[in-house]
């Protein structure tokens, strides 16, 4: 038997080069997989905050090299007690830009790539270049995208099972204070974000009858300037809870409300809590998740281990609690199924599809943006793409997509009902009458 040299990840290399019982059946131990996993695997962490730094320095550590990170926000003072990467000099500067460098200083050989950008921004073929995407957000609506985007990439065969090429794995991670989880999410083999989005409780929300004429509470001062007084100053002008300059006019706004009813405790900090529904951090709760998602991220690229099935809660509340949980998938999900049918005319245009869209009592897919085969057939925005696309809106769908009976077409736009619409995705199955087959669409929804 030959004899292989340890590396100074010793405990790594007693998952990569010796034999299991609960390996996976093309687990190959060797030194070839480690090195395979440092030269060929490339992951994506979304989100450069506390979990996000967590998650690029264990992942470092666990021998992936080729690793990008995307997050929108700057450092603040705010986040130094528990983003463990930045320092107060880094305060202003991009977290993914400066999360990268800190990570590259300290372990030898890594390659971090950072976006600093909105996830939105990024065209749906970049999501598609890597081989699992790790999420370390703090938000809904965030996660519900980037799974629209995973799921977008799954394709079914005649038998309603899912193309094994077509998969793009999921690790998510999140905590809330003492409490976190771990999530393996595999699209068409384990319930997407959207198969569970009963798991997360409704936000908190007042009486706006409590916000305009009885204030008790610092939230409610916030709230009031949030909801009310930025629509009468800015009418029909949309507030960004992103944007620095929209938050400092609302914190502002709040104070001088809470300074009228004499109600103490309005802060920067708080009033971006409240605005984007924030619960704060602990730094301990983050690198134990941290861990748990590094370990399955490990675990699915190298098959060194069974991987979780497929949800992990912590609660480090009350001492110590972790418990792993299967849930189900829904047959019927509109993400991460095989999709709604529809029966179309060869005879309908872009235009005609688009509306389509928007009328479907299960899609409800507002100002959709169509793309096919990374083509942009018709983009809302920004003003350039609509004008260079406008004219495919008189064109037949059936002729845009060369006339071929089964492909994939991608929209991006504004799904659900009245204050709710949120960027999602949408799988249609769409039969076009007349013709032999059935084509495959894929709905993506997005602000």
């Amino acid at each position: 038997m030959v004899s292989i040299e340890p590396s100074r990840s010793r405990d790594l290399d007693k998952l990569l080069l010796r034999p299991g019982n609960i390996v996976a059946p093309t687990f190959e131990a060797g030194a070839q997989l480690r090195e395979d996993i440092k030269e060929y695997v490339r992951i994506l962490v979304v989100g450069a905050g506390g979990l996000g730094c967590e998650l690029l320095k264990d992942l470092a550590l666990s021998g992936f090299r080729n690793l990008e990170v995307i997050d929108m926000d700057r450092i603040e003072v705010t986040n130094l007690n528990r983003q463990f990467l930045f320092r107060h000099e880094d305060v202003g500067n991009p977290k993914a830009d400066v999360a990268a460098k800190r990570v590259m200083e300290r372990v030898s050989g890594v390659d971090i790539i950072p976006h600093f950008c909105r996830i939105e921004d990024k065209p749906l073929d970049f999501y598609n270049d890597f081989n699992i995407i790790v999420l370390g957000l703090d938000s809904i609506e965030a996660r519900s995208y980037i799974n629209s985007v995973a799921c977008g990439f799954l394709e079914y065969d005649a038998d309603d099972n899912p193309r094994q090429e077509t998969i793009k794995p999921m690790v998510d991670g999140g905590t809330e204070g003492f409490k976190g989880h771990a999530r393996v999410i595999v699209p068409g083999v384990t319930p997407c974000f959207e198969c569970t989005i009963w798991l997360f409780p409704p936000q908190v929300k007042f009486p706006l009858c409590t916000l305009a004429e009885t204030p008790r509470t610092a939230a409610h001062c916030i709230e009031y300037a949030h909801l009310i007084k930025w629509n009468e100053v800015h009418s029909g002008k949309a507030f960004d809870p992103d944007n620095p300059d929209h938050m400092q006019w609302v914190y502002s706004e709040a104070v001088k409300r809470a300074e009228l009813f004499g109600i103490p405790g309005v802060t920067y900090s708080l009033t971006q809590g409240v605005v984007k529904n924030i619960i704060p951090a602990i730094a301990s709760t983050n690198a134990i998740i941290s861990a748990a998602c590094a370990l399955e991220t490990l675990k699915m690229v190298s098959g060194c281990s069974k991987t979780l099935s497929n949800y992990l809660t912590y609660n480090g509340v009350e001492g110590l609690h972790t418990k792993v949980t299967e849930f189900v998938k829904d047959k019927d999900c509109l993400v991460c199924g095989p999709g709604v049918l529809l029966e179309l005319d060869t005879s309908i245009t872009l235009k005609k599809f688009i509306d389509l869209l928007e009328d479907h009592p299960k899609l409800l897919i507002a100002k959709a943006s169509i793309t096919y085969r990374g083509k942009n057939l018709y983009m809302q925005a920004p003003p350039v793409l609509e004008e260079m696309t406008r004219s495919n809106l008189d064109i037949t769908l059936f002729e845009l997509m060369d006339k071929i009976p089964e492909d994939t077409i991608h929209a991006t736009g504004l799904a659900g009902k009245g204050e709710t619409k949120q960027s999602s995705l949408r799988k249609l199955r769409v039969v076009f009458k007349g013709l032999d087959g059935v084509t495959d669409v894929d709905m993506a929804g997005g602000a």
